[in-house]
């Protein structure tokens, strides 16, 4: 298989059964558990942000319904030489607002993404040079090879670089900015929906762009956003038929929603992994009693702490049997040799040894961080794990908050403060490579992407060796091997603690057709809804 291309078609669950026809107007009623904060591309990396955008922001390239890599704003694109990818833009294509798209746009957007205040500084390398060669051809040049330069950008949307120049938006919006800039509150893209009004925290409408450039294969002329916190409330929107979609559909209810007459739940996998991260990076940690150090520096306390967490007990109880175990932090679909990896046997007797040998007889105490809008169950996931970790002697305090809070405490741009925490990831890359980089390469702030991802500063510069290996080397099973290998260091090190992969549960009326896609966006652009 080519690197780039879908690695696990197999593995998506396939659209609704039902058959629409095409209509007239159509409005789809959508809710989230989550809000959308920012309408900047570039404020915040997270699935269902990207989403949301998606629909009126494009890259040079997107991802079809089996996530296999198609032309968007860029028609095609060649490496003329190894360090050179040349993209050749489509042309007629106009923004929102009437500008025309020009390479001027991408070189702009390249410098945009780049900047400080982005949480989208991975998707290009700072070293890159970004050429515009005419008005519709830009080449990237690179320092080494690297054959998945182009995999991440269907979510590295575009930007009008006249808009943003007129209205003081040529520096991304930071995830923690406490006032918002005109590019969190506006957009100007070239997708086939319009922001009509945007209300954070109440309500975003989206209506159809008369002047797309593309081919629709949906019949929506409107989509109404409503952030939902509530379960039961979400739940009961859908149930009643005041919205359409719910995403996602609490647990406890699926049985519940697939039984009603008008609404059933899209299930399939996802390829986002749960996991549990430390701070390694503070010499000592920001929220503990312990001070003058930091056990999470010590390899066994991190082992005490991934062997006191049952995660069969998580599966069955939590997640009521919707969830995959993970020993790896990247789905297995993802990674041809994962089979090859055995996750650790849970064992609280053994975590309470490791401790007492680490110095910590009696246990201490620490904050974790915890999203509660964001991934399926995460509070109640966390609630577990301070009840797992209890049992060994640690004291968790449990600071679970919305996802917007979350994010600007303890992303890059927040600071990183956060000592203990749980994270979800899916590869933008759709490859190991991404992991290996944005969560477990060690953070150089000033000199790099690397790391941007990584909350709490793992690092082994033996693992960053082999990964900027994997970036270049092209034959695949030599690739696969070094994959292996970094995953070893990383097992070796007691890095992170991965959970598992959740699965996808869309609540769906039975009125409306709608694809499903294994990254976890909604993309309303393919669905069709009659009356």
């Amino acid at each position: 298989m080519s690197i780039g291309q879908s690695l696990f078609a197999a593995t998506l669950a396939g659209t609704l059964a039902l058959a629409v026809s095409p209509a007239a107007s159509q409005t789809l009623r959508y809710a989230n558990q989550g809000d959308l904060k920012s309408l900047d591309p570039y404020t915040l990396n997270e699935s269902t942000t990207h989403a949301h955008l998606g629909h009126v922001y494009q890259g040079l390239t997107a991802r079809d319904k089996d996530l296999k890599i198609i032309p968007a704003l860029a028609e095609s694109w060649e490496t003329p030489e190894p360090t050179r990818w040349r993209f050749h833009l489509r042309k007629g294509v106009k923004f929102h607002n009437g500008d025309p798209f020009t390479a001027d746009d991408v070189v702009f957007s390249a410098d945009r993404v780049r900047k400080k205040g982005s949480n989208m500084q991975t998707r290009l390398a700072a070293d890159v040079k970004v050429v515009k060669v005419d008005d519709y051809t830009v080449d990237f040049v690179l320092p080494s090879p690297n054959p998945i330069l182009h995999n991440a950008w269907d979510v590295w949307y575009i930007m009008d670089k006249k808009w943003a120049e007129e209205n003081n938006v040529v520096d991304p919006t930071p995830v923690a900015a406490t006032t918002p800039s005109y590019a969190s509150l506006h957009e100007n893209g070239t997708g086939p929906f319009i922001i009509e009004s945007h209300q954070p925290g109440v309500k975003t409408v989206f209506k159809a762009n008369p002047n797309y450039w593309g081919k629709v294969e949906g019949n929506l002329k409107e989509i109404i956003f409503t952030p939902i916190a509530s379960d039961a409330t979400r739940v009961a929107a859908l149930l009643s038929g005041e919205v359409d979609v719910i995403e996602p559909v609490p647990i406890q209810d699926i049985s519940r929603v697939d039984s009603s007459p008008n609404a059933q739940v899209l299930k399939g996998p996802e390829l986002r992994t749960i996991f549990i991260g430390f701070d390694q990076m503070r010499d000592e940690l920001l929220y503990s009693n312990i001070k003058g150090k930091n056990p999470f520096k010590d390899a066994r306390v991190r082992e005490a702490f991934y062997k006191a967490i049952d995660i069969e007990l998580i599966k069955t109880r939590v997640m009521r049997g919707l969830s995959t175990p993970s020993a790896l932090m990247i789905a297995p679909e993802l990674f041809a040799l994962s089979k090859s990896f055995t996750r650790p046997k849970f064992d609280p007797d053994g975590a309470k040894k490791l401790l007492t040998e680490a110095g910590y007889p009696d246990g201490f105490e620490v904050t974790m961080d915890c999203p509660n809008d964001r991934y399926v169950n995460d509070a109640a996931i966390c609630q577990a794990v301070v009840g797992m970790l209890a049992r060994i002697g640690v004291k968790i305090n449990l600071l679970a908050q919305p996802k917007a809070q979350y994010f600007a405490k303890v992303l890059k741009q927040g600071g990183y403060q956060t000592s203990f925490y749980l994270l979800g990831w899916t590869p933008s890359t759709m490859d190991s490579h991404n992991v290996l980089y944005d969560i477990m390469g060690c953070r150089d702030d000033a000199k790099s992407s690397r790391g941007e991802a990584n909350l709490g500063g793992y690092c082994n510069k033996e693992f960053d060796t082999i990964t900027d290996k994997v970036l270049v080397e092209t034959d695949p099973e030599k690739r696969n091997q070094l994959i292996k290998e970094a995953y070893e260091i990383g097992m070796k090190d007691w890095s992170y603690i991965p959970l598992h992969q959740q699965a996808l549960a869309w609540g769906v009326s039975k009125k409306v057709n709608l694809p499903q896609r294994a990254d976890n966006l909604v993309m309303f652009h393919w669905a069709t809804k009659k009356e």
